[in-house]
């Protein structure tokens, strides 16, 4: 199953290789979840906060 961003829904394979290694992989009680380089940005405090995704 190709990664794909929870926030937005964009696939990784779409990127080109440089901006792939700029993904976000996070660990919950759901799996892995990834978030693209532009969601990261987005949500870099509540994600430094460790804010349930809830919250975003």
């Amino acid at each position: 199953m190709e990664p794909t961003c929870s926030l937005c829904g964009r696939l990784r394979s779409a990127e080109p290789a440089v901006a792939a290694l700029a993904w976000v992989a996070e660990q919950d009680e759901r799996g892995t979840t990834w978030l693209c380089p532009a969601c990261a940005r987005k949500h870099v405090r509540d994600i430094e906060g460790k804010l349930p995704a809830e919250y975003w």
